[in-house]
């Protein structure tokens, strides 16, 4: 019975290694579809997220099945349990870098040749965030789990620089007032994209040490 609970579990990794580098894949894109304005890569990224959503579906049945047939106790039990949570904040982050790809492709040649720069440092933050808070649940890493939620502090004080850059964008041209606001939506993304990566570090750290400090379970 533990020879097969054991598989279970490798099997489980895996996926949530695979679903991680999905997404992985999809904020890191977004970042560069932002950047380079590039409308077939864009589509592609929102192509790609019925994928993520498909991946989030098997893992739930995989974890449900291991909870219905093997009762896990203990550790191994707040590792299925906290790969339940995970990959709802996993989808959720596919579900932005869609967002992203898609206000990028509506906006198509409006986009200035300049981006606000701390957008884009916001996409590499938050990319960063993503990479790490998945890097933890493999490697079952508290400590990296922790310097994931520390991050998070980054990214809100750049998000308050692009709304700075913007309001500055704004008074000196007010025709661009549209725009700004797309941009504002872009970098609200990435924020909330910061936000499930510690989502996810909370509910590793959660696996690993069984302390949980999001809120109430």
């Amino acid at each position: 019975m533990r020879g097969r609970f054991d598989e279970q579990l490798e099997s489980l990794g895996q996926e949530m290694i695979e679903m991680g580098a999905m997404i992985e894949n999809a904020i890191d894109a977004a970042g560069e579809v932002l950047e380079k304005r590039d409308i077939q890569r864009a589509r592609e990224i929102m192509d790609g997220d019925r994928e993520i959503d498909r991946k989030e579906r098997d893992i739930e049945a995989l974890c449900l099945r291991m909870l219905l047939t093997q009762q896990p106790v203990a550790k191994d039990l707040r590792v299925v349990s906290s790969a339940i949570k995970m990959i709802t904040d996993m989808e959720r982050i596919g579900d932005h870098a869609a967002d992203i790809s898609e206000v990028v492709t509506m906006l198509r040649g409006s986009l200035p040749e300049q981006q606000p720069k701390h957008i884009l440092q916001m996409a590499q933050s938050a990319t960063r965030m993503v990479h790490s808070s998945i890097d933890a649940y493999v490697k079952r890493d508290a400590e990296l789990a922790r310097r994931v939620m520390n991050d998070d502090d980054i990214v809100d004080d750049l998000f308050l620089a692009v709304k700075s850059e913007l309001i500055g964008i704004i008074s000196s041209d007010p025709q661009s007032g549209g725009l700004a606001l797309d941009l504002l939506m872009i970098a609200k993304y990435f924020e909330r994209i910061g936000d499930h990566a510690v989502n996810i570090a909370e509910w590793v750290e959660f696996a690993v040490t069984g302390i949980y400090k999001g809120e109430k379970l």
